[in-house]
């Protein structure tokens, strides 16, 4: 899928997961729902990070395209290494590494820990670069025709203002994990969930998503998982974006209404 599907289904897997969560007696505080689903909406493109062309290539400018090409390159690498007699040659490492459970995990993981044990200024970047992410998908269009200045500027303003509002007490900085020194631990977790449905949204499209690498099926380990071909569609076409789009746009609204305890 597009950048924008991507990170629409993301904000809407969020408002889902708060809406589960307020079901079952555990409501998140409405900053942790508001800052999870941006959070969420920005990793939704994070598996691009080995397409260079991709949105997340051009979210900060010469970095992100020089770290493209770096992940690129490893993914590729990786690829290689791991691949099984059933698995094609290829020449880019586009839709291995990236799309997969594990990398979601460990940079999800990651994440958690950073922010748990790096304090506010850990807080902040990561913040920062997940709003920069969910303005470039979110709001594509205007992004596009935006100086880049203009949306990093914003993206570091909405991540002060939302670390400002969830440290104050009982706005969810220890949402979840509630010991002693385990604030922020539930950051990474709309980390994961984005990386996942970027997964399963490529999954539905022609080429398959190999997201249950290393696990082998038949003679592939890059299996690529999805429905019957008959069912899959192009990224960027009619159908993600007049027919998935507004599906995930109305899923994501009675999500937000549930976890606010509205329905």
């Amino acid at each position: 899928m597009m950048g924008p599907a991507h990170s629409l289904s993301g904000a809407a897997a969020w408002l889902g997961v708060g809406a589960a969560a307020a079901a079952a007696g555990h409501p998140m505080p409405w900053p942790v729902l508001v800052c999870g689903a941006l959070i969420c909406a920005g990793a939704a493109l994070a598996p691009d990070l080995d397409h260079k062309s991709a949105t997340i290539s051009r979210a900060f400018g010469p970095l992100s395209r020089t770290l493209c090409e770096v992940v690129d390159s490893i993914s590729h690498a990786v690829y290689k290494a791991t691949k099984m007699r059933g698995d094609s040659n290829r020449s880019g490492g586009h839709r291995t590494l990236t799309h997969t459970w594990v990398w979601a995990v460990l940079v999800g993981g990651g994440m958690s820990l950073l922010a748990m044990q790096g304090g506010r200024w850990a807080v902040l970047g990561i913040l920062f670069v997940h709003m920069v992410l969910a303005i470039e998908g979110l709001l594509w269009r205007a992004a596009r025709v935006s100086s880049d200045v203009l949306v990093w500027l914003l993206g570091a303003a909405s991540a002060w203002i939302l670390a400002g509002i969830l440290d104050q007490p009982g706005n969810g900085a220890s949402w979840l994990f509630t010991e002693p020194g385990q604030q922020y631990l539930w950051l990474g977790l709309p980390i994961v969930l984005g990386a996942l449905v970027h997964d399963i949204g490529d999954a539905l499209t022609v080429s398959g998503c190999p997201v249950l690498w290393p696990i082998p099926i038949g003679r592939k380990r890059w299996y690529p998982v999805g429905p019957p071909k008959a069912m899959r569609f192009k990224a960027g076409s009619w159908v993600e974006l007049k027919v998935l789009m507004p599906i995930f746009m109305v899923l994501g609204g009675i999500g937000g209404l549930g976890a606010l305890g509205y329905i």
